[in-house]
């Protein structure tokens, strides 16, 4: 799904409703127009997330994934033929809670094939690492510890 093309529409819808004001207001609607660009990105792919999971929720045999081409969001069915891994939890427990993460590129690109060697999701992956190593014992550190401050 291009997203680009949504956008370029309401910078136009923007457009038109300036035009009923005077020289400076069209000015403003176009300087306006560019400053929500990235918002309006942002929120046009939290839609889709939404909806995303709004989707998979109804569905038995499978789910909808939000994934990325370049930076435009594409809706994909995934087939679950057998039921994945849940993470180590009580079974009363859900997952609803939301978070948005922001990570490097790289990062991101090693933790979607992670994901895909393990055949899960990324969110279920990410869920399933954040389980491990919150439920791993606290390590302790030696004893030697390093404070106070320097001065060059």
């Amino acid at each position: 799904m291009q997203i680009d093309g949504y956008i370029q529409a309401l910078r136009e819808d923007l457009a038109r409703i300036a035009a009923v004001g005077d020289e400076s207001t069209a000015r403003a609607a176009g300087l306006l127009a560019v400053a929500l660009d990235a918002a309006v990105r942002q929120r046009l792919i939290e839609a889709l997330g939404e909806a995303a999971l709004e989707l998979s929720a109804q569905l038995d045999d499978g789910r909808i994934d939000v994934r990325y081409a370049g930076s435009d969001p594409e809706l994909v069915f995934v087939r679950e033929e057998a039921a994945e891994p849940q993470p180590q939890a009580s079974a009363d427990t859900e997952l609803t809670a939301r978070i948005t993460l922001r990570l490097p590129e790289p990062l991101k690109q090693r933790i979607e094939d992670a994901a895909s060697r393990e055949l899960v999701s990324v969110n279920t992956w990410i869920v399933q690492a954040l389980v491990r190593n919150a439920s791993a014992p606290a390590r302790r550190s030696s004893g030697r510890r390093l404070t106070g401050y320097g001065r060059s």
